[in-house]
C-alpha cells in the first residue's frame, strides 16, 4: 500500500521535525561499531537508558569481540540480567562476537548481507550499525516509535516493520534515511507518546492527519 499523504507534505513535515531536533542521534552510548552492535542487541525489549547503565561494566570486562567471544556465559548473564531476556541476549552477544572473530577478523562487517548473518542481528539492528557507525544510508531503522509515527503521520499504513521501511524509503531521499530514524525516535519519546500524544506541542501537528485525535482513536 502507498503512503496516505502526498510526498511533498511528508517531506515538509520531516523538515520541520529535523529543525525541531537538530541533534537527533543514536541514544546508545558507544565508542565503536562493535560496542554499538552489542548495545543494540541488548536494547531489544529494553530502554536505551537501561542499556547505557549496563554496557560500561560489560565493555570494561570484555573490551572487544575477542574477549567476549571467550566469555563465560554465566558472567555475561549476570552483567546484562537487568535488560531482560538475558540468557538469549548473552548467547547472541557471545556467538556474534565469535562470528566476528572467526569470519571477519575481529571487525564488524559493513554490509547488510554480512551483518544479518550474525547471531542476534536482523535488518533493524543492521540498519542501526550501518547508519550510525558507518554513515551508510542503506535503510531506515523502524522500531516501535518509527512505526507508530509513520502511521500517525500518514507516511505508511503498514504494521510490518519491513513494509513501513519500504514506504519511508520511497517517500524520502536516501541521504536522509539515517537521520529520519533518529528524528522520529526522538520525537516519539519526547512528544508523540504512544498513549498520550501531546499534539498541542507538536511542530508538525498542522501536517499530521492524526493530530488532536484522542489517544484511543489515533493510529498506534
Amino acid at each position: 500500500m502507498a503512503p496516505t499523504v502526498p510526498k511533498a507534505r511528508a517531506r515538509r513535515a520531516l523538515g520541520l521535525l529535523m529543525e525541531a531536533y537538530p541533534g537527533a542521534d543514536c541514544a546508545l552510548v558507544h565508542r565503536n561499531a562493535w560496542e554499538l552492535l552489542c548495545a543494540t542487541i541488548l536494547s531489544a525489549q529494553c530502554t536505551d537508558r537501561r542499556v547505557n547503565m549496563v554496557t560500561p561494566t560489560l565493555f570494561e570486562r570484555f573490551p572487544n569481540a575477542e574477549a567476549l567471544a571467550q566469555a563465560d556465559p554465566a558472567e555475561v548473564e549476570q552483567i546484562v540480567r537487568s535488560t531482560g531476556f538475558y540468557r538469549e541476549k548473552t548467547r547472541s552477544l557471545i556467538e556474534m562476537s565469535q562470528d566476528i572473530v572467526e569470519r571477519f577478523s575481529g571487525r564488524v562487517p559493513e554490509t547488510m548481507e554480512e551483518l544479518t548473518t550474525l547471531r542476534g542481528v536482523a535488518r533493524k539492528t543492521a540498519n542501526v550499525i550501518l547508519g550510525t557507525a558507518f554513515g551508510r544510508n542503506d535503510g531506515v531503522v523502524v522500531d516501535t516509535h518509527v512505526g507508530r509515527l509513520a502511521r500517525r503521520l500518514g507516511w505508511s499504513d503498514q504494521s510490518d516493520p519491513v513494509k513501513v521501511e519500504r514506504d519511508l524509503m520511497e517517500l524520502f531521499p536516501r541521504k536522509l534515511w539515517t537521520a529520519l530514524g533518529h528524528t522520529l525516535i526522538l520525537h516519539g519519546r519526547t512528544i508523540c507518546d504512544a498513549r498520550k500524544p501531546r499534539c498541542g506541542e507538536c511542530p508538525v501537528a498542522a501536517l499530521c492527519p492524526s493530530a488532536n485525535l484522542s489517544p484511543t482513536s489515533a493510529p498506534s
